[in-house]
């Protein structure tokens, strides 16, 4: 069925915004791998790994709103150019840094580039698309991160060797390189005559409180936290978990691309899925039983077992993500929609600090598969919360 957006371009747009999706995030999934392993390399214990990784969304966590009332009230392409760049300088800075602390903070830099193309992107996607076209193009918007998501890991676990400090060093500047290559695909992706339509006076504004108490939204939020950190722990502390039981980084690349591979899958049967078993249905039980595999992931199975939990882990995690986004923009004021998303934005960016920081308080007291439990009881929450569906 054909994209009924106005404009030029017609769903082309679409498509490019997934190229550069799919540049950018491979890029951040390649990096943050990597960043674990040369954090390791340069004497960090599993509490270190778990505040560097809460770094990442330190910065975020404090330019999302702002960043979001902006793009309220003006264009939204002109943050993925700058995602971009802050993407790539931030993969290189930390593969020259030789200290923790500058790890941490070129991680921080990593990260607020991440979020000014999401925010961007999520706000042009929202924008542009019809409402019963939403659960849609978010879900093929997010194939994009998917793509990333599988092909980072392996390419990281394909560069980095014995020699832990050079090999983790060389896959953050590749990974620099790939996050430039998205620079191509950014070309007339937003409708500029359009934006002017939502543009509304700075005093018309509606308050974050106001937005925060629209049904749904927190749900949504929290929803999103809860997928994202889950996917984020995987990320980072799998590797840790492979250290301890003798599995090769290009096995554990293989492993998080495995879950990648699961989500994309998940994403293109989302429409067929949503009319089985409704939106409320789908989003419940996928957290559900997301929680119950991330529990099971602190057992001491088989590579191959891992290998299947992971399959079924990434089918559950990828309906959060596209649902929660439809879920926020349909309930959110008009108006505000992009500072809807990027309060949750923010949400995930306040779970990606705490849940590694806490993933590494836990590691350190109870085991490097703790973290995992914690994950479970997350997505459990989120189940709860998913069974009361939003007003549109």
């Amino acid at each position: 069925m054909p994209y009924a957006i106005p404009g030029p371009g017609g769903r082309g747009w679409l498509l490019r915004l997934v190229i550069a999706f799919s540049f950018a995030q491979g890029a951040v999934s390649m990096a943050r791998p990597a960043v674990s392993y040369r954090a390791l390399a340069l004497g960090a214990d599993e509490r270190a790994v778990g505040v560097i990784a809460g770094v990442y969304a330190l910065l975020p966590l404090f330019a999302a709103v702002p960043l979001g009332r902006r793009t309220d009230h003006g264009r939204c392409a002109p943050l993925l150019p700058l995602g971009v760049v802050l993407i790539s300088g931030g993969c290189a800075l930390s593969g020259m840094a030789g200290s923790l602390a500058a790890m941490a903070a070129w991680s921080g830099v990593m990260g607020l580039g991440h979020l000014c193309f999401v925010i961007g992107a999520q706000s042009i996607v929202a924008r542009q698309s019809a409402p019963d076209e939403q659960d849609r193009n978010f879900g093929h918007f997010t194939i994009g991160a998917s793509l990333g998501q599988l092909v980072g890991p392996i390419a990281a676990g394909a560069l980095i060797g014995a020699d832990m400090g050079r090999t983790s060093a060389l896959a953050l500047l590749v990974s620099a390189a790939v996050g430039a290559v998205s620079l191509t695909s950014l070309w007339r992706i937003e409708h500029v005559r359009q934006a002017p339509a939502v543009r509304q006076r700075v005093e018309g504004r509606v308050p974050v409180l106001g937005i925060l108490r629209a049904r749904g939204v927190p749900a949504g939020i929290f929803i999103s936290l809860a997928v994202l950190s889950a996917t984020d722990i995987l990320t980072a502390y799998l590797p840790v978990v492979g250290e301890h039981r003798g599995i090769a980084p290009a096995t554990v690349g293989l492993l998080l691309s495995l879950r990648a591979a699961s989500t994309i899958a998940c994403r293109l049967v989302m429409t067929p899925m949503i009319r089985l078993l409704g939106r409320t249905a789908l989003l419940t039980g996928s957290c559900l039983l997301g929680g119950v595999l991330c529990a099971g992931m602190a057992l001491p199975v088989p590579v191959w077992g891992l290998a299947l939990m992971l399959a079924a882990l990434g089918f559950c995690l990828g309906v959060g993500q596209p649902l929660s986004m439809t879920t926020v923009v349909q309930a959110a004021p008009p108006g505000a929609r992009s500072t809807a998303l990027a309060l949750r934005l923010t949400g995930n960016r306040l779970g990606q600090t705490a849940a590694p920081a806490s993933a590494g308080l836990i590691a350190g007291t109870a085991g490097a598969t703790a973290p995992f439990v914690m994950l479970g009881a997350l997505l459990l929450t989120a189940a709860i919360l998913g069974t009361r569906p939003p007003n549109s």
